[in-house]
């Protein structure tokens, strides 16, 4: 059975999550994003018509998921316990690392391309608002939230969530409030 274009394009997406989660952008070919998918690089051209268009793309798949994921957990809940739902949400991301490697990645690219550094500022906005909807908290609160995500990210490129005698408790209480 033939996949549709919209198909493909999800499988270039997920295949491009994990190739620019190892490589980043520049360190990223659309060939190897096009093997891991099965198609050419022409075909691969006609669903996105540059590879900063698959990254950007990409990084927007990225956001979609983790805010996805922030409604489910946060569904019937408000206040701090909407935040630790989310938070324990978001530590489930540990086992596809490459969505928040592809976050780190989108950093690094962000702080050279206009483009990326745009698109970062706008989803992060809108992640901050997402949290501040559920949750009704605090920007103080809501800062405090997604920096606990970041350092999250940190850690899992470093792999650092898989060594649990390291981290203890820390990473169980990573996005709770601190006295």
């Amino acid at each position: 059975m033939r996949m549709s274009a919209d198909e493909r394009r999800v499988a270039v997406l997920r295949a491009a999550r994990v190739e620019f989660g190892l490589g980043g952008f520049s360190g990223t070919s659309t060939d190897a994003i096009a093997r891991r998918v099965g198609v050419s690089q022409p075909y691969l051209f006609r669903l996105f018509p540059t590879k900063k268009a698959i990254f950007l793309a990409t990084i927007n798949d990225c956001f979609d998921r983790v805010e996805l994921l922030f409604d489910e957990a946060a569904e019937g809940l408000t206040g701090e316990e909407a935040l630790k739902a989310m938070g324990r949400a978001y530590k489930s991301l540990l086992d596809d690392k490459a969505t928040l490697q592809v976050q780190l990645h989108m950093w690094a690219t962000a702080c050279h391309d206009d483009e990326v550094r745009e698109l970062a500022r706008r989803r992060v906005a809108a992640l901050w608002a997402q949290a501040t909807r559920l949750s009704g908290e605090d920007d103080q609160r809501i800062m405090q939230f997604l920096a606990a995500g970041m350092l999250l990210n940190v850690m899992a490129a470093m792999d650092l969530p898989r060594v649990r005698e390291q981290l203890g408790e820390a990473l169980t209480g990573l996005f709770e409030r601190q006295p």
